[in-house]
């Protein structure tokens, strides 16, 4: 797709999203407020577009926490709703994908676009294998290939492929589908949980493991 089309298509998009959902915003806003203690928004760095960070901005749907304090090698997986961090409002929105709605404004910024990979953090960019760098050559997106296929059912190598295959192929046709498909993917509640054991942390266990093995 011609990078100033998509551009100009995230801009007004993005604009008119945020126009039309501000009374929605605003509502989900005064719910987190009165939910529990801390911040409305979270904030938390990302790997974009050509492997360079930003803060990506979400709901908070967990206990308030600093996100630069978060050991993700340790972390554990959010594998089911009764997860004993996520709050009250974050599970309805984290049901609901609402809490994916701050990064409009990342998108409106030029951090993000309306399709493309999802930004992934940077722990995790040492377990993308090379063969999968292309995912960083087109901006990361609110939604994507790996969301409309599976979202987090998906295997951390199945989301890399589905990755690779977006930026290979997309064009504006291609992307509006993929935000039709969103949509249905969005309102049967499909995949907002997935198995601990297909993370990106299991595989990152797996290559240590097999180097561990090619030492010995």
């Amino acid at each position: 797709m011609n990078a100033t089309l998509k551009r100009l298509f995230d801009i007004l998009s993005s604009t008119a999203a945020l126009l039309v959902l501000a009374p929605l915003l605003l509502l989900i806003a005064i719910a987190i407020r009165l939910d529990s203690r801390g911040p409305i928004l979270f904030r938390q760095r990302r790997i974009g577009l050509d492997g360079q960070p930003f803060r990506v901005l979400k709901f908070r749907t967990m206990v308030d926490r600093d996100p630069d304090s978060i050991d993700q090698h340790q972390e554990q997986v959010v594998s089911a709703g009764v997860d004993p961090r996520i709050t009250r409002a974050g599970r309805w929105l984290r049901a609901t994908s609402l809490d994916e709605l701050p990064q409009l404004w990342n998108i409106l910024r030029g951090d993000m676009s309306v399709v493309g990979p999802r930004p992934i953090l940077p722990e995790q960019v040492e377990v993308v294998p090379p063969s999968y760098a292309s995912r960083f050559s087109v901006r990361p997106g609110l939604t994507g290939l790996a969301q409309v296929r599976g979202r987090r059912t998906l295997g951390w190598i199945q989301q890399l492929e589905a990755d690779t295959e977006y930026a290979a192929q997309h064009n504006l046709l291609y992307d509006l589908g993929l935000i039709l498909k969103t949509v249905y993917v969005v309102l049967t509640g499909q995949g907002v949980y997935g198995e601990a054991g297909i993370n990106w942390r299991t595989y990152r266990d797996s290559l240590r493991n097999r180097q561990q093995g090619d030492t010995k």
